[in-house]
């Protein structure tokens, strides 16, 4: 059914657009929310360290190493000309060679006296980090964590909601199309019915359970018993019209537009010399003598022919004859014959 289709495509379009709109808001929100969770917890492990850090430098990186494997961090000491003085994952050998970090943006924060907090692509290690800085020990106390944690927590909400939304269009695919189809399936047979009533045949009804819809199969059901009430009485009436005709003593005989008969009744049959058996011609060809063929010719051009004597073969006849509004005309013949013979006696 097209508008099962189209109203299951509609619904599928609109589910996903709906998934597509959250499944980008909900990363971002829940993206933004994770790393402001992260940054806190880095903030405070920044203080802890700064609290913990030894008196002795020369402690520091064992220090740094043994606290940022318990917490799970990378620490970072960073002195006030921006050298590294400790860092969890560089060998103190390395130190010496590590870039200076005077110019990072978190480092700058904190030693103006603010929590400095950046987020970049990690040169050292190669993967990006959220960085938390504070002011404290040689300079700076850094700590950071990589942002693995937070896309795998974003990703693996991600693709619950997406199988999440998988089950959301897949069932309402389905119901859209039962739904669909139970709308459909009522307006179908309402057409059908429809088209049985112009056909003349005997229609079958549907039933539904939406209101709209069952009014309109209500409204098409009393339309066909109007419209059937109606058709009795042109019954009716057209078979009391054709008795009164077929027991007319004149000859009456109608056509279309083009001349071709559509009734006669029996008298006029009977005057043309034309049995119920045989079929009637064409309303010129009925008549051979001029004045006859003379009046036909003038009604069939729309106008009324008043009575007129005539002669069919052996019989005389007065005709009159008058055009019918939709085109065509209608021809009575009253039979003179009897008349004229006592008249000649």
């Amino acid at each position: 059914m097209i508008f099962a289709r189209r109203l299951m495509a509609g619904t599928v379009a609109v589910l996903l657009v709906t998934v597509l709109v959250l499944v980008v808001f909900a990363e971002r929100s829940l993206r933004g929310d994770l790393e402001g969770d992260m940054g806190k917890s880095l903030e405070g492990e920044a203080h802890l360290v700064r609290a913990a850090l030894p008196a002795d430098s020369l402690a520091w990186p064992e220090f740094v190493t043994r606290f940022g494997r318990a917490a799970g961090v990378r620490i970072t000491l960073i002195d006030r000309g921006g050298r590294v003085r400790a860092d969890t994952d560089v060998p103190v050998a390395e130190l010496p060679t590590v870039e200076n970090h005077g110019r990072r943006p978190e480092v700058l924060a904190a030693l103006a006296g603010t929590t400095g907090t950046a987020k970049r692509r990690s040169a050292t290690i190669g993967s990006d980090l959220m960085y938390v800085a504070v002011a404290g020990g040689p300079g700076v106390v850094r700590v950071a964590l990589p942002l693995d944690q937070v896309d795998a927590a974003v990703g693996s909400t991600q693709r619950s909601v997406l199988w999440a939304a998988l089950f959301a269009v897949a069932l309402g695919s389905v119901l859209s199309w039962a739904a669909g189809r139970s709308i459909a399936r009522p307006l179908t047979e309402a057409a059908q019915a429809a088209r049985a009533i112009a056909a003349g045949a005997e229609p079958r009804f549907p039933h539904s359970g939406i209101p709209d819809v069952e009014s309109m199969v209500v409204a098409l059901r009393g339309m066909h018993e109007e419209l059937d009430a109606r058709f009795d009485a042109l019954r009716r009436k057209q078979a009391e019209t054709e008795a009164l005709v077929n027991a007319m003593v004149e000859g009456v005989v109608s056509c279309d537009a083009r001349g071709r008969v559509v009734t006669a009744n029996p008298a006029a049959r009977r005057l043309l010399g034309y049995p119920a058996n045989r079929t009637i011609p064409e309303l010129q060809a009925l008549f051979h003598h001029k004045d006859a063929r003379e009046a036909v010719d003038a009604t069939l051009r729309g106008e009324t022919v008043p009575d007129r004597e005539v002669l069919l073969d052996t019989r005389t006849c007065l005709l009159s004859a008058r055009p019918l509004p939709g085109g065509g005309a209608v021809v009575v013949l009253h039979d003179l014959t009897d008349v004229r013979r006592l008249e000649t006696i």
